[in-house]
């Protein structure tokens, strides 16, 4: 059943899931994740809503804006970083003047979904993320699934994982560890930092 919430949004970023196949990933563009600072039904307390591509472009949220809307509760955490998703009478009860703070982090208005498929990302440590990032246009924290045998693909695993779309000079950003992704017959494969450098090639130091 969905709920009815109002807030003011700390932070919008893509949606964006990873799924991983021992050395091979492919990413799904959902749309965007905004967290809220309001009321979820009768709680009062921070939550995260996602919200279709087609929303965003029609309303431009960015943080700050105070809005409201309807959303219900995923169908299974495992697989996705927000707690609600099927957002709808979305509506900006209120929009504060932009304020010109210097990034990092970027604020605004994010850019549409191709443009972070264009752009590529580097592997963000979770801690930066939670710390520094988690307000930025440029942050995306992902939920992973992993087929662990191509053999067996109903045998999952599921995490999260932190990127980092924004530009290489920023002050802020920490690679953290490699990640591993655990394959059939208990191996692993390791995506050393070649991936990211590879994956983000065509971007300048300060794009």
């Amino acid at each position: 059943m969905k709920q009815n919430w109002i807030g003011k949004i700390l932070s919008v970023q893509p949606r964006i899931g990873l799924n991983r196949s021992f050395d091979e990933r492919f990413h799904i563009y959902s749309g965007y994740a905004i967290i809220v600072e309001g009321t979820i039904g009768n709680e009062e307390r921070q939550f995260s809503v996602g919200i279709g591509k087609v929303a965003q472009t029609k309303q431009q949220f960015r943080v700050g804006d105070e809005v409201s809307g309807q959303a219900m509760p995923v169908d299974d955490p495992r697989k996705a970083t927000v707690e609600f998703y099927r957002a709808s009478k979305l509506k900006i009860i209120s929009r504060p003047p932009a304020i010109d703070i210097s990034p990092p982090p970027w604020h605004g208005v994010p850019p549409n979904l191709e443009t972070y498929k264009q752009r590529g990302h580097r592997r963000l440590a979770a801690r930066t993320y939670e710390t520094k990032c988690k307000s930025c246009i440029w942050g995306s924290c992902m939920p992973v699934t992993i087929t662990v045998d191509q053999w067996n693909p109903r045998v999952k695993r599921y995490r999260e994982e932190t990127f980092c779309y924004g530009p290489k000079s920023c002050s802020h950003y920490k690679a953290g560890p490699t990640r591993k992704v655990p394959g059939r017959k208990g191996m692993t494969f390791e995506e050393e930092d070649w991936v990211d450098e590879d994956y983000t090639a065509h971007r300048g130091w300060d794009e």
